[in-house]
């Protein structure tokens, strides 16, 4: 009886394993992004997406500045209006052009992980202000 139990489940585990396997072929990734918070987002600047892929650590290292300067201010303010989350790019561009567009390839790594540093320092409490906005 219990060897039949056993060869039972053996049975189940084996007819469903085809089942899971055909399930994880027909996942299709997409790049379609759909924006559920603050979809009025601007979108990066054309320089920015028009980078070629060696200097694409520039683009990541605009994204930082933005992401930090933008979690950042939300803190301060205490708001998280979608204006205040997701500003033009202006600032950011105008920090890249100012301090680090001059900078070798290893120096804007190191600003960008600063960037990244100071965005995660400042998430929680901005994550806190915004999900009580029902903006996060």
């Amino acid at each position: 009886m219990r060897q039949a139990q056993h060869l039972s489940l053996a049975a189940l585990a084996l007819s469903l394993t085809p089942t899971f396997a055909v399930a994880e072929r027909n996942l299709v990734p997409t790049l379609d992004r759909s924006i559920d918070v603050c979809p009025d987002r601007p979108a990066e600047p054309v320089w920015m997406q028009e980078i070629p892929l060696r200097q694409a650590f520039q683009r990541v290292l605009v994204q930082d500045i933005y992401r930090a300067q933008n979690l950042e201010r939300v803190v301060e303010t205490g708001s998280c209006h979608c204006a205040t989350r997701f500003p033009s790019w202006d600032a950011a561009e105008a920090v890249f052009r100012e301090r680090h567009a001059s900078d070798e390839r290893w120096e804007m790594l190191q600003a960008s992980d600063a960037y990244n540093r100071r965005a995660n320092a400042a998430r929680p409490e901005a994550q806190a202000i915004c999900d009580a906005a029902g903006n996060w």
